[in-house]
C-alpha cells in the first residue's frame, strides 16, 4: 500500500555532449617551464642527497672526521 501514496519519480536530464579533447601538442611556453620544474626538483633532490655519505653497503667514501681539541686549538 505504500506505493499507492509515494511520488514518482522525475524523469532523468538529458545526456551532455563529451568535451573535445584537449590537444596533445604542447607549446614551447608550456615545454619550458616544465622542464625548469623537473630541474629545481632534481637541484632539490641532489642537494639533500649530498649530505648522506652512507648507502645500503655502508659507506662510500672515507669520511672527513675531526676530532675536538682541548680550547678549540
Amino acid at each position: 500500500m505504500g506505493s499507492l501514496f509515494s511520488p514518482k519519480m522525475p524523469s532523468l536530464p538529458p545526456v551532455q555532449p563529451l568535451p573535445p579533447a584537449p590537444s596533445a601538442e604542447l607549446s614551447q611556453e608550456e615545454k619550458d617551464r616544465i622542464a625548469a620544474e623537473q630541474a629545481e626538483r632534481e637541484r632539490r633532490r641532489k642537494g639533500r642527497k649530498s649530505t648522506i655519505l652512507t648507502s645500503p653497503l655502508g659507506v662510500e667514501e672515507e669520511a672527513e672526521v675531526q676530532k675536538k681539541t682541548l680550547l678549540g686549538g
